[in-house]
């Protein structure tokens, strides 16, 4: 049985020409033969599998070569050129700086660079890895780097150029090597797949440059080993399959569920999703490289950006054009906004459904009206209820209609009221009370944090009614309309939201708090300790006036009291608790200190 020998081995580069996608570097290093201009330390650095190593080898047999071709290239025919392809060249010194990293193997290292070439110019030194010597290594390294024989190059190569200590990198001429675009890295397979007599698709190669992240050695691994499943032949269905890569097929029929409004379609396909093993954060990072692919698929210019196959770019350019861009803006801004919310997420699937439910309401918002550049985080009901008969006789056009689920109609009460201004002036005119609803039961988008914070002013003309007649002067001295120990505690929290900056310690004490009513128009606070009890005193006046403005009350009033021996139950933490149970039994920490344990 004949040995196997990987892609990546087989197909390595020989010549400049060869290497791909890093043809200004190439160049550069050619030229520098041509001319003679060679330094002494060169620092390759770059991402995996680009070509850092193979370019020094390559560049190590150039300039040893005895009869260097026209084009710059070894000739590999001259003894030095067939030394290097036979593995057994004396001018070139390969060192892996992650297992020899000490100071003794710099120093041997410098031992060998005194003895000069017996065959070729140069003695040539590849250090693969060198951002794991240490520092004491680096040290050793600096004079010999710096000041070498006239027979000596060093070639540096690492990943991480920027543990490199900046006296290595000031001594060295610095070549950053870029990632293999997706399209070199599938001519070179279609290259090597068709060197090896195998049939591969343009999807199916599409799909595996961009698994590879622009390293050309792990497209090479990728693609012996989706060979290995196939059997020779390389179609698209197959390499998802073999790498878990979830289909584009998926993100188109989404984004046409979300132009249409389907909600529920949405979900399932998310679902499907989920039982075939993706992940939520995979998913929804696919989703948002989606749109990014529908938006430079709009324009003409950016269009060149989509790096994908001829026959999939149609599709993009078709779906492109049934999407605005408004659309396309705002589904990016809210698949990148659940990215980041997706790792600190508790309920990690509810996130990423709610995305796709405001993904799908995007359109319904711009049918209401404008937006602004962000999209509204807001769900509009995707179930319409029934509207009560039980309505004011006069109901603007613009004011969404109120409905409780629970409350019945009730006939509404004819209250005697008297109209100023009219021909009947002392006649008593019968007027219908609108039905008084809690603002608990509002519209989700009326009760958003936004308008708790910023917009109050639009909750109070929203909740005044419209139709109602001006009261005459005698009432309108004092206001006493009803209100529930709800509509106390939400005008509670709304104080709070609305304190300074520099109160947020009594913000967040404020929101712990429930007050209790103790009749129809007094209501009750209980604190803990003295000190809390003369600040909800100072700012007493201020509440009272807020609660009174917003509840149409002017006989509202709000008591303070402190609490009894064991009518608050304070909430302990694992320190607290810990520090409970210790004054109980001494011998828990003794334990915890022998055994050096933490509280988790």
């Amino acid at each position: 049985m004949e040995n196997f020998i990987v892609s990546a081995r087989k197909y390595r580069p020989s010549t400049f020409d060869s290497v791909i996608g890093q043809r200004a570097l190439t160049t550069t290093l050619k030229n520098a033969i041509a001319t003679g201009k060679l330094a002494q330390a060169y620092l390759f650095c770059g991402p995996r599998g680009v070509g850092k190593t193979t370019c020094a080898r390559i560049f190590a047999k150039t300039i040893n070569c005895t009869n260097i071709t026209p084009d710059g290239e070894a000739c590999n025919e001259c003894e030095s050129c067939k030394a290097f392809n036979e593995q057994r060249s004396y001018n070139i010194h390969e060192l892996d700086a992650a297992s020899n990293n000490s100071v003794e193997d710099i120093r041997s290292l410098i031992e060998q660079v005194r003895i000069p070439p017996q065959i070729g110019r140069y003695k040539v030194y590849i250090i693969d890895e060198v951002h794991m010597l240490s520092s004491s290594a680096f040290n050793a390294f600096l004079k010999t780097l710096e000041e070498p024989p006239a027979h000596a190059i060093f070639i540096l190569a690492t990943t991480e150029k920027h543990k490199i200590l900046p006296t290595i990198l000031s001594r060295c001429q610095i070549y950053d090597f870029n990632r293999i675009g997706v399209n070199d890295i599938i001519e070179h397979l279609q290259y090597v797949a068709q060197k090896e007599g195998i049939e591969a698709e343009p999807e199916a190669l599409n799909v595996i440059a961009q698994k590879a992240d622009g390293g050309m050695r792990d497209a090479l691994s990728i693609f012996d080993q989706v060979v290995s499943f196939t059997g020779g032949k390389i179609h698209y269905q197959d390499v998802i399959a073999n790498l878990n890569v979830l289909d584009y097929e998926y993100y188109f029929k989404l984004t046409d569920d979300f132009l249409g409004n389907r909600v529920s379609d949405c979900l399932l396909t998310f679902n499907d999703i989920l039982n075939k093993g993706f992940d939520g954060s995979h998913f929804i990072t696919g989703l948002a490289s989606h749109f990014r692919d529908l938006l430079v698929s709009k324009d003409k210019a950016t269009a060149s950006l989509l790096e994908t196959a001829a026959s999939v770019k149609v599709r993009y350019a078709e779906q492109a054009g049934k999407c605005s861009a408004k659309f396309l803006f705002r589904a990016m801004k809210l698949c990148n906004d659940c990215d980041l919310n997706y790792r600190v997420s508790k309920n990690k699937r509810l996130l990423v459904e709610l995305t796709l439910i405001q993904l799908a309401q995007i359109t319904l918002e711009d049918e209401e009206g404008p937006a602004g550049r962000s999209p509204k985080n807001k769900i509009s009901p995707i179930f319409q209820k029934e509207q009560s008969q039980a309505q004011p006789a006069v109901q603007p056009a613009s004011q969404p209609t109120i409905q409780t689920a629970q409350a019945q109609p009730q006939q509404p009460v004819p209250s005697v009221q008297t109209v100023p201004g009219t021909p009947g002036a002392n006649a008593q005119t019968p007027v219908q009370e609108p039905e008084r609803v809690s603002p608990m039961v509002k519209k989700p988008v009326h009760l958003s944090i936004k308008a708790l914070k910023g917009d109050l002013n639009k909750i109070e003309a929203e909740e005044q009614p419209q139709d109602q007649l001006p009261l005459s002067a005698t009432e309108a001295k004092i206001e006493n309309r009803p209100f529930s120990e709800q509509d106390i505690n939400l005008r509670w929290t709304e104080f709070a939201l609305l304190l300074p900056k520099k109160d947020t310690a009594m913000a967040g004490n404020m929101k712990n708090m429930n007050p209790k009513m103790l009749d129809a128009t007094t209501f009750e606070i209980v604190v803990d300790n003295s000190m809390a009890e003369k600040d909800m005193l100072d700012i007493k006046p201020q509440i009272e006036n807020h609660l009174r403005k917003k509840l149409h009350n002017d006989l509202i009033t709000m008591q303070v009291r402190i609490s009894e021996q064991g009518e608050m139950i304070k909430a302990y933490s694992k320190t607290d608790q810990w520090q409970l149970i210790q004054q109980k039994n001494a011998s828990l920490q003794k334990l915890k200190d022998l055994l050096d344990l933490e509280l988790s």
